[in-house]
C-alpha cells in the first residue's frame, strides 16, 4: 500500500530557479513546449515555452545526444544540460544541450507561427484555434494580466472584511428583467441563466455584511460590437452599512489602487511584452450625468440625443474631456437617471428623477455600474409597484427585506472589458478565453 504524503519533488526546474549568478556551468533538468526552431547550422536555438515564459537552449552537433531532425515546433520535450550565462537570451540564461528526451509529438503542423512577436492571423482564425493561438507569449499576457486583475480584487476584498460567496447561475426570475435573457426548461419549469447577482448579493449582505463573486452572467442581446459579449465574467460586490454612494466608489477606487500595484510588482514582465502602461489611480475625478453630458456637448459640438443615458460615442468624448482636462483615465459618472437604472436603485432624495448610482469609464468605455441600494422594504414595495415590476418569484429576495436590512450597495465590473482597455485591445473578445456572442457557440 501506498501513502501519499504532499506534494512530489521533481528533478526538473523552472526558469525562475536559473538566476545567472548561480546557475553558470550547472547541469539542469528542464521541460517544456518546443515554441521555435532558429537553425543557424552548426548550432541550433531550441526556444522552450514554460509558464513562466521562454527559455533558449543550445543544440551543438557533437555535444547534444540526439538527432536535430528528431526535433520539431510543439513536441513537448525534456531536456538536461549546462547552464551558461548570455544576456541576449531571454532571462539572462540560456541552456547548452546534453540529452533530449521527447514526450510528445504533435500530429499535425500547427495552423500558423505562434512564435512570432504579433500572432500572423485574423481575430476570427485565431478564435477558432484558441488553444493554439494562447500559445504565442503576447496573447498569453494578456490572460496573466487578467489573473492580476482578478487575484487583485479578491486580496483587496479580503482584506477589508468581505466573504466570498457563490450563487446560482439558473433561476425562476432576472435581478435586471426585460428581454436580454436566455430562457430554458427546467424539469419541466420555466428558468432564466441570471443577467447578475444582485437580488442574491443583496440577501447576503443581511448575513456577511459585505460579500463578493467572481462568476459568469448571461445577457441575451444580439449586439455584434466589439465591447458586448453574451457571457462574460462579473466582478461583484455589495456591502452594508454605507452612508452613502460615494462609499461603494471609495471601495472600487481602493480596489484599482491595490490592482494597479500588484500589476506592477508581480506582472512587470507580462505589461513589458505587451507595452502597457498602467493607469493613475491616486484619485478618479466624479461629475453628475448631466453635468457630464452638458460638458462633452460644449466642448465637442455633440447634440445631446438621448437624455436618460450615456451612448457609446458620449462615453468616449467624456473618457477624452477627462483625460485632456485633468489627466484622468477613469472618471464617475454619477447620480443617473431613475428611468434607466433597476427598480431597486435608490432615487436622490434632493431629486428622484435621479438615482444615488454611478458607471466608472475607463479610457471613454464603461467597465462598472453600481450604486445604492432601496433597503427599506415598503420602499422598495412601492418602487415596483410604480415600474409594474411583479413580485412573483421574487418572494425569498423581498423576505430579505421584510425582516430588516441595513442600508448597502455595489458594483458589478465587467473583467473582459477592463482587461481590454489594459493591454489597450480593441475588441472585448480578444480578452475574453472562449467568447461566447452572437455567431460563436465553440470552440
Amino acid at each position: 500500500m501506498k501513502f501519499i504524503t504532499g506534494i512530489r519533488e521533481k528533478e526538473t526546474v523552472e526558469i525562475s530557479g536559473l538566476p545567472a549568478e548561480d546557475c553558470e556551468g550547472k547541469r539542469v533538468r528542464v521541460n517544456g513546449a518546443v515554441h521555435t526552431i532558429r537553425d543557424m547550422g552548426d548550432v541550433a536555438f531550441v526556444i522552450l515555452r514554460k509558464r513562466e515564459g521562454l527559455l533558449q537552449c543550445v543544440f551543438e552537433e557533437g555535444l547534444t545526444k540526439c538527432s536535430f531532425s528528431d526535433l520539431k515546433e510543439a513536441q513537448t520535450i525534456e531536456a538536461e544540460g549546462i547552464i551558461r550565462v548570455e544576456k541576449r537570451a531571454p532571462g539572462g540564461v540560456e541552456l547548452l544541450l546534453e540529452t533530449v528526451k521527447i514526450l510528445s509529438e504533435p500530429a499535425e503542423r500547427l495552423p500558423f507561427a505562434v512564435a512570432k512577436w504579433k500572432l500572423p492571423t485574423t481575430l476570427e482564425t485565431s478564435l477558432d484555434y484558441r488553444a493554439v493561438s494562447l500559445r504565442n507569449i503576447r496573447e498569453r499576457a494578456k490572460f496573466r494580466i487578467q489573473e492580476g486583475v482578478v487575484r487583485g480584487f479578491r486580496d483587496f476584498l479580503y482584506s477589508q472584511g468581505f466573504t466570498e460567496i457563490h450563487t446560482p447561475k439558473i433561476g425562476a426570475k432576472s435581478a435586471e428583467g426585460g428581454a436580454n435573457l436566455f430562457r430554458l426548461e427546467y424539469f419541466h419549469r420555466p428558468a432564466v441563466l441570471q443577467q447578475s447577482p444582485q437580488f442574491y448579493k443583496q440577501m447576503m449582505v443581511g448575513v456577511f455584511d459585505r460579500v463578493f463573486e467572481t462568476a459568469p452572467v448571461f445577457r441575451a442581446e444580439k449586439h455584434s460590437t466589439r465591447r458586448h459579449l453574451n457571457e462574460y465574467t462579473s466582478l461583484d460586490f455589495e456591502m452594508g452599512y454605507i452612508d452613502g454612494f460615494e462609499d461603494i466608489m471609495g471601495m472600487e477606487t481602493g480596489y484599482l489602487q491595490y490592482m494597479t500595484g500588484l500589476l506592477q510588482r508581480d506582472y512587470a514582465k507580462e505589461l513589458k511584452i505587451l507595452g502597457v502602461t498602467l493607469p493613475d489611480v491616486e484619485k478618479i475625478p466624479a461629475v453628475r450625468f448631466d453635468v457630464a453630458k452638458q460638458l462633452v456637448s460644449e466642448k465637442y459640438g455633440r447634440q445631446i440625443r438621448s437624455p436618460y443615458d450615456l451612448e457609446p460615442e458620449e462615453e468616449a468624448l467624456a473618457g477624452r474631456y477627462f483625460q485632456e482636462e485633468y489627466g484622468a483615465d477613469f472618471v464617475f459618472i454619477t447620480h443617473y437617471p431613475s428611468k434607466k437604472r433597476p427598480f431597486y436603485a435608490m432615487e436622490d432624495p434632493e431629486d428622484p428623477a435621479y438615482t444615488l448610482s454611478f458607471d466608472l469609464l475607463f479610457r471613454g468605455m464603461e467597465i462598472t455600474t453600481g450604486g445604492q441600494r432601496i433597503h427599506d422594504y415598503h420602499r422598495l414595495l412601492e418602487k415596483m409597484q410604480k415600474r409594474g415590476v411583479q413580485t412573483e418569484g421574487m418572494e425569498a429576495y423581498l423576505a430579505a427585506f421584510r425582516y430588516g436590512m441595513p442600508p448597502h450597495g455595489g458594483l458589478g465590473i465587467g473583467l473582459e472589458r477592463l482587461t481590454m482597455k489594459l493591454t489597450g485591445g480593441d475588441n472585448v473578445r480578444e480578452t475574453t478565453l472562449f467568447p461566447r456572442d452572437l455567431s460563436r457557440l465553440e470552440p
